[in-house]
């Protein structure tokens, strides 16, 4: 029955015994006709060892349980929080009441490790592609401004674009790449207010400043006029997640599968269409 349960062979736990044997210097089994009984310390022994492996069954117990009921903390970009995850939490909520996340929208780079932070959704350009990741979202990316800050004006070179000012997320340095991959060196510092990305949304609707952003993020301000799109990059943006995948909980897995079956591809030309 041993050899069974651990899936290995009769004579291997005949030698494990006989090791141990020779390890506590006593017979722990005898031989009975055909049969091998239990002696007096092989008894002794296996009560002991039983009342140990029964504390080690709670514990292991207690942990899982403990692990169940820890919420999955997922780490993202304040834009990327507010425009495309918590319109979608609902929709999540109700397919698994059972997994409490909670999210830590940040422009830092949160490190991910056991205990912590479970799942990540990080953002590069297609300058720098990966291989053998999960996509959440490939969108392109614009460069917008309300219509009370940009309209009358000739915007149509990028360097028309420096006497605007920006909106900027904490931590980036978004302005200033954009001019150099257009070649445009700014003849005078530029004017850039730098704010978390949730409060630029709300910044460059008011008409506070331009912003270059993912289009995903203001499909309907766009599609409705409250925005206008000075200069766009086609699929340039790719939010991806990425997990530690070693020590994945059950729970966190469940979430990114569901942030895979989400994901989106959104370029100019099928938005208008």
């Amino acid at each position: 029955m041993a050899a069974e349960r651990l899936n290995v062979t009769q004579a291997a736990v005949s030698q494990q015994v006989k090791s141990l044997e020779r390890h506590l210097g006593v017979a722990l089994v005898a031989k009975r006709g055909r049969s091998i009984e239990l002696t007096e310390p092989g008894i002794m022994l296996a009560r002991e060892l039983g009342i140990g492996f029964e504390i080690i069954g709670r514990g292991v117990e207690r942990l899982a349980e403990h692990a169940a009921h820890r919420p999955v903390q997922v780490t993202m970009s304040p834009a990327f929080a507010v425009e495309w995850l918590l319109p979608r939490m609902a929709e999540f909520q109700q397919q698994h009441p059972e997994i409490t996340l909670m999210l830590n929208p940040t422009s830092e780079l949160v490190q991910i490790k056991p205990g912590g932070i479970d799942v990540a959704i990080r953002y590069h350009d297609r300058r720098m592609p990966r291989k053998k990741q999960d996509t959440v979202l490939v969108s392109d990316m614009v460069v917008i401004g309300a219509p009370s800050l940009v309209e009358g004006q000739d915007l149509r070179d990028p360097a028309s674009l420096t006497k605007l000012p920006w909106l900027q997320e904490l931590g980036t340095n978004e302005a200033a790449d954009w001019f150099t991959y257009h070649g445009v060196v700014p003849p005078e510092p530029l004017t850039i207010n730098h704010m978390p990305g949730n409060l630029i949304m709300t910044a460059v609707r008011r008409g506070d400043g331009i912003t270059y952003s993912a289009r995903a993020f203001f499909e309907d301000d766009l599609s409705s006029g409250r925005m206008i799109e000075l200069f766009s990059q086609p699929l340039f943006g790719v939010y991806y997640i990425q997990t530690q995948a070693e020590f994945q909980r059950p729970e966190a897995e469940v979430f990114v599968n569901w942030l895979i079956s989400q994901s989106q591809v959104v370029s100019a030309n099928t938005s208008e269409n």
